[in-house]
Protein backbone atom coordinates (compact mmCIF):
# COMPACT_ATOMS: atom_id res chain seq x y z
CA UNK A 1 0.00 0.00 0.00
CA UNK A 2 1.63 3.48 -1.14
CA UNK A 3 2.29 6.14 1.10
CA UNK A 4 -1.05 8.24 0.24
CA UNK A 5 -3.23 5.54 0.97
CA UNK A 6 -2.30 4.92 4.12
CA UNK A 7 -2.57 8.57 5.12
CA UNK A 8 -6.55 8.05 4.35
CA UNK A 9 -6.55 5.13 6.14
CA UNK A 10 -5.07 6.82 9.58
CA UNK A 11 -7.22 9.38 9.17
CA UNK A 12 -9.79 7.17 8.70
CA UNK A 13 -8.88 5.82 11.65
CA UNK A 14 -8.86 8.93 13.42
CA UNK A 15 -12.13 9.67 12.56
CA UNK A 16 -13.24 6.37 14.46
CA UNK A 17 -11.40 7.01 17.19
CA UNK A 18 -12.97 10.35 18.19
CA UNK A 19 -16.30 9.27 17.09
CA UNK A 20 -16.43 6.19 19.10
CA UNK A 21 -14.39 8.58 22.33
CA UNK A 22 -17.69 11.13 21.99
CA UNK A 23 -20.22 8.88 21.63
CA UNK A 24 -19.05 7.16 24.82
CA UNK A 25 -18.81 9.74 26.81
CA UNK A 26 -15.38 8.69 28.09
CA UNK A 27 -12.15 7.35 26.70
CA UNK A 28 -8.30 8.05 26.30
CA UNK A 29 -7.98 9.84 22.79
CA UNK A 30 -5.02 11.31 23.06
CA UNK A 31 -2.37 8.25 23.32
CA UNK A 32 -4.72 6.66 20.48
CA UNK A 33 -4.48 9.27 18.31
CA UNK A 34 -0.78 9.58 18.45
CA UNK A 35 -0.36 5.80 18.03
CA UNK A 36 -2.90 5.68 14.91
CA UNK A 37 -0.23 5.86 12.28
CA UNK A 38 1.57 2.62 13.94
CA UNK A 39 -1.56 0.81 13.97
CA UNK A 40 -2.51 1.48 10.36
CA UNK A 41 1.15 0.64 9.21
CA UNK A 42 0.88 -2.90 11.31
CA UNK A 43 -2.74 -3.49 10.28
CA UNK A 44 -2.81 -2.39 6.60
CA UNK A 45 0.55 -3.60 5.48
CA UNK A 46 2.85 -5.01 8.08
CA UNK A 47 1.08 -8.12 10.15
CA UNK A 48 -0.09 -11.40 8.49
CA UNK A 49 -3.96 -11.07 9.50
CA UNK A 50 -6.94 -12.30 7.57
CA UNK A 51 -10.26 -10.10 8.79
CA UNK A 52 -12.31 -12.99 7.17
CA UNK A 53 -10.16 -15.47 9.18
CA UNK A 54 -8.88 -13.86 12.65
CA UNK A 55 -8.36 -17.19 13.79
CA UNK A 56 -6.13 -18.19 11.58
CA UNK A 57 -2.92 -20.18 13.11
CA UNK A 58 -0.38 -18.75 10.65
CA UNK A 59 -1.56 -15.08 11.72
CA UNK A 60 0.80 -12.82 13.42
CA UNK A 61 0.02 -11.61 16.58
CA UNK A 62 -0.61 -7.87 18.52
CA UNK A 63 -0.81 -6.92 21.65
CA UNK A 64 -1.49 -3.52 23.03
CA UNK A 65 0.31 -3.32 25.91
CA UNK A 66 -1.15 0.66 26.94
CA UNK A 67 -4.99 -0.99 26.60
CA UNK A 68 -6.53 2.55 27.51
CA UNK A 69 -6.08 3.19 23.86
CA UNK A 70 -8.27 0.63 23.12
CA UNK A 71 -9.97 2.94 20.41
CA UNK A 72 -7.09 3.29 18.56
CA UNK A 73 -7.03 -0.50 18.07
CA UNK A 74 -10.72 -0.65 17.90
CA UNK A 75 -11.00 1.95 14.78
CA UNK A 76 -7.97 -0.15 13.20
CA UNK A 77 -9.96 -3.21 13.04
CA UNK A 78 -13.22 -1.54 12.02
CA UNK A 79 -11.24 0.25 8.91
CA UNK A 80 -9.70 -3.55 8.30
CA UNK A 81 -12.64 -5.51 8.22
CA UNK A 82 -12.82 -7.36 11.71
CA UNK A 83 -16.03 -5.79 12.57
CA UNK A 84 -18.55 -2.73 11.26
CA UNK A 85 -17.21 0.59 11.94
CA UNK A 86 -20.56 1.87 12.66
CA UNK A 87 -20.36 -0.35 15.73
CA UNK A 88 -17.70 1.74 17.25
CA UNK A 89 -20.82 4.24 18.34
CA UNK A 90 -21.15 1.43 21.05
CA UNK A 91 -18.03 1.91 22.58
CA UNK A 92 -18.22 1.34 26.69
CA UNK A 93 -22.02 1.43 26.28
CA UNK A 94 -24.08 -1.45 28.40
CA UNK A 95 -24.28 -4.57 26.31
CA UNK A 96 -21.68 -3.81 23.65
CA UNK A 97 -18.63 -6.07 22.97
CA UNK A 98 -16.32 -2.66 22.78
CA UNK A 99 -15.58 -2.25 25.92
CA UNK A 100 -12.95 0.19 27.74
CA UNK A 101 -10.06 -2.19 27.52
CA UNK A 102 -9.51 -4.57 24.96
CA UNK A 103 -11.10 -8.34 25.14
CA UNK A 104 -10.32 -11.46 23.84
CA UNK A 105 -14.03 -12.24 22.66
CA UNK A 106 -13.09 -9.31 20.01
CA UNK A 107 -12.68 -10.12 16.04
CA UNK A 108 -8.96 -9.28 16.05
CA UNK A 109 -8.00 -9.11 19.52
CA UNK A 110 -5.35 -11.63 20.58
CA UNK A 111 -5.28 -10.44 24.41
CA UNK A 112 -7.17 -8.88 27.04
CA UNK A 113 -4.93 -5.90 28.09
CA UNK A 114 -5.25 -3.09 30.32
CA UNK A 115 -3.16 -3.09 33.60
CA UNK A 116 -0.27 -1.52 32.23
CA UNK A 117 3.09 -3.08 32.22
CA UNK A 118 1.43 -6.47 31.56
CA UNK A 119 0.73 -6.90 27.66
CA UNK A 120 4.44 -7.33 27.12
CA UNK A 121 4.84 -9.93 29.31
CA UNK A 122 2.35 -11.69 27.10
CA UNK A 123 3.87 -11.24 24.42
CA UNK A 124 6.44 -12.47 24.69
CA UNK A 125 5.30 -15.76 25.70
CA UNK A 126 3.52 -15.99 22.66
CA UNK A 127 6.88 -14.94 20.89
CA UNK A 128 8.92 -17.68 23.29
CA UNK A 129 5.89 -20.19 22.39
CA UNK A 130 6.68 -19.54 18.76
CA UNK A 131 10.04 -19.91 18.99
CA UNK A 132 9.96 -23.35 20.53
CA UNK A 133 7.82 -25.13 18.29
CA UNK A 134 9.44 -23.65 15.32
CA UNK A 135 6.96 -21.11 13.99
CA UNK A 136 7.28 -18.42 11.81
CA UNK A 137 4.46 -16.11 13.34
CA UNK A 138 5.50 -13.00 14.36
CA UNK A 139 4.42 -10.61 17.32
CA UNK A 140 4.36 -7.27 18.10
CA UNK A 141 3.60 -5.53 20.96
CA UNK A 142 2.88 -1.42 21.74
CA UNK A 143 3.91 0.11 25.00
CA UNK A 144 3.12 3.98 26.03
CA UNK A 145 6.15 5.89 27.09
CA UNK A 146 4.57 6.10 30.29
CA UNK A 147 4.17 2.63 30.99
CA UNK A 148 7.68 1.67 30.90
CA UNK A 149 7.80 3.05 34.24
CA UNK A 150 6.75 -0.40 35.72
CA UNK A 151 8.98 -2.68 36.38
CA UNK A 152 7.19 -5.80 35.07
CA UNK A 153 7.88 -4.15 31.75
CA UNK A 154 11.64 -4.54 32.58
CA UNK A 155 11.50 -8.35 33.41
CA UNK A 156 9.80 -8.90 30.37
CA UNK A 157 12.34 -6.99 28.49
CA UNK A 158 15.30 -8.95 30.33
CA UNK A 159 13.66 -12.37 29.36
CA UNK A 160 13.05 -11.43 25.66
CA UNK A 161 16.94 -10.44 25.18
CA UNK A 162 18.31 -13.78 26.90
CA UNK A 163 16.49 -15.66 24.89
CA UNK A 164 17.08 -13.88 22.10
CA UNK A 165 13.15 -13.91 20.31
CA UNK A 166 14.12 -11.94 17.21
CA UNK A 167 10.31 -12.66 16.45
CA UNK A 168 9.32 -10.07 18.73
CA UNK A 169 9.21 -6.84 18.34
CA UNK A 170 8.39 -4.27 21.35
CA UNK A 171 6.72 -0.44 19.60
CA UNK A 172 7.35 2.25 22.73
CA UNK A 173 4.81 5.31 21.14
CA UNK A 174 7.10 8.29 22.70
CA UNK A 175 4.72 11.25 22.83
CA UNK A 176 6.38 12.43 25.98
CA UNK A 177 2.98 12.98 28.17
CA UNK A 178 0.99 10.91 30.34
CA UNK A 179 -1.95 11.37 32.53
CA UNK A 180 -0.26 13.33 34.89
CA UNK A 181 2.21 15.84 32.59
CA UNK A 182 5.84 15.16 30.85
CA UNK A 183 7.38 11.62 31.43
CA UNK A 184 10.30 13.37 31.87
CA UNK A 185 9.26 15.13 35.19
CA UNK A 186 6.86 12.66 36.71
CA UNK A 187 9.83 10.03 36.35
CA UNK A 188 11.84 9.89 33.34
CA UNK A 189 12.23 6.57 31.53
CA UNK A 190 15.06 8.37 29.13
CA UNK A 191 17.32 7.10 27.15
CA UNK A 192 14.49 4.68 26.20
CA UNK A 193 16.81 3.39 23.50
CA UNK A 194 19.84 2.87 25.96
CA UNK A 195 17.63 1.05 28.38
CA UNK A 196 16.59 -1.29 26.00
CA UNK A 197 19.80 -2.09 24.13
CA UNK A 198 21.25 -2.70 27.78
CA UNK A 199 18.35 -5.53 28.06
CA UNK A 200 19.98 -7.28 24.70
CA UNK A 201 17.57 -5.58 21.93
CA UNK A 202 18.35 -4.28 18.55
CA UNK A 203 17.02 -0.38 18.99
CA UNK A 204 15.56 1.81 16.37
CA UNK A 205 14.34 5.31 16.30
CA UNK A 206 11.37 6.45 14.13
CA UNK A 207 8.91 8.93 13.36
CA UNK A 208 5.62 7.33 14.61
CA UNK A 209 3.63 10.14 11.57
CA UNK A 210 6.12 8.99 8.34
CA UNK A 211 5.39 6.04 6.70
CA UNK A 212 8.55 5.43 5.10
CA UNK A 213 10.64 5.89 8.53
CA UNK A 214 8.22 3.10 10.14
CA UNK A 215 8.52 0.96 7.24
CA UNK A 216 12.13 0.80 7.00
CA UNK A 217 12.11 0.57 10.87
CA UNK A 218 9.83 -2.59 10.62
CA UNK A 219 11.96 -4.01 7.31
CA UNK A 220 15.15 -3.30 9.77
CA UNK A 221 13.54 -5.33 12.89
CA UNK A 222 12.08 -7.99 10.32
CA UNK A 223 16.02 -8.40 9.09
CA UNK A 224 17.23 -8.41 12.47
CA UNK A 225 17.97 -12.22 13.87
CA UNK A 226 19.17 -13.01 17.21
CA UNK A 227 18.00 -11.04 19.06
CA UNK A 228 14.48 -8.77 19.84
CA UNK A 229 13.97 -5.73 18.26
CA UNK A 230 12.45 -2.22 19.98
CA UNK A 231 11.02 0.25 17.59
CA UNK A 232 10.91 3.53 20.23
CA UNK A 233 8.63 6.05 17.56
CA UNK A 234 8.82 9.73 18.75
CA UNK A 235 5.14 10.74 18.41
CA UNK A 236 2.38 13.77 18.76
CA UNK A 237 -0.20 12.82 21.16
CA UNK A 238 -3.51 13.91 20.04
CA UNK A 239 -2.20 14.03 16.10
CA UNK A 240 -4.47 15.40 14.48
CA UNK A 241 -6.55 17.14 16.50
CA UNK A 242 -5.44 20.87 16.99
CA UNK A 243 -6.62 20.97 20.70
CA UNK A 244 -5.75 17.43 21.50
CA UNK A 245 -2.19 17.61 20.27
CA UNK A 246 0.55 17.81 22.86
CA UNK A 247 -1.50 18.35 26.05
CA UNK A 248 -2.10 16.06 28.55
CA UNK A 249 -5.24 16.79 29.56
CA UNK A 250 -6.34 14.90 26.52
CA UNK A 251 -5.04 11.99 28.13
CA UNK A 252 -8.25 10.34 29.06
CA UNK A 253 -10.96 13.40 28.42
CA UNK A 254 -13.96 12.80 25.66
CA UNK A 255 -14.57 16.00 23.73
CA UNK A 256 -18.16 17.37 24.15
CA UNK A 257 -20.44 18.07 20.96
CA UNK A 258 -18.58 21.39 19.74
CA UNK A 259 -15.20 20.07 20.29
CA UNK A 260 -16.30 16.75 18.59
CA UNK A 261 -17.73 18.98 15.46
CA UNK A 262 -14.62 20.60 15.53
CA UNK A 263 -12.44 17.84 15.66
CA UNK A 264 -14.23 16.43 12.85
CA UNK A 265 -13.86 19.17 10.83
CA UNK A 266 -10.61 19.13 10.78
CA UNK A 267 -10.19 15.67 10.22
CA UNK A 268 -12.49 16.15 6.85
CA UNK A 269 -10.26 18.76 6.05
CA UNK A 270 -7.41 16.92 6.20
CA UNK A 271 -9.27 13.80 4.02
CA UNK A 272 -9.83 16.62 1.02
CA UNK A 273 -6.54 17.56 1.33
CA UNK A 274 -5.52 13.95 0.92
CA UNK A 275 -7.89 13.21 -2.06
CA UNK A 276 -6.54 15.88 -3.36
CA UNK A 277 -3.09 15.45 -3.42
CA UNK A 278 -3.96 11.66 -4.78
CA UNK A 279 -5.76 13.95 -8.08
CA UNK A 280 -2.77 15.73 -8.94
Amino acid sequence: MNNLELQKRANDVRKGIVTAVHSAKAGHPGGSLSAADVFTFLYFEEMNIDPTNPDMESRDRFVLSKGHTAPGLYSTLANRGFFPVEDLKTLRKLGSYLQGHPCIHIPGVDMASGSLGQGISAAVGMALGFQMDGKSNRVYTLLGDGEIQEGQVWEAAMFAGFRKLDNLVVIVDNNNLQIDGAIDEVCSPYPIDKKFEAFNFHVINADAHDFDSLRAAFDEAKATKGMPTCIVVKSVKGKGVSYMENNCAWHGTAPNDEQYAQAMAELDAIAADLEKAGEA
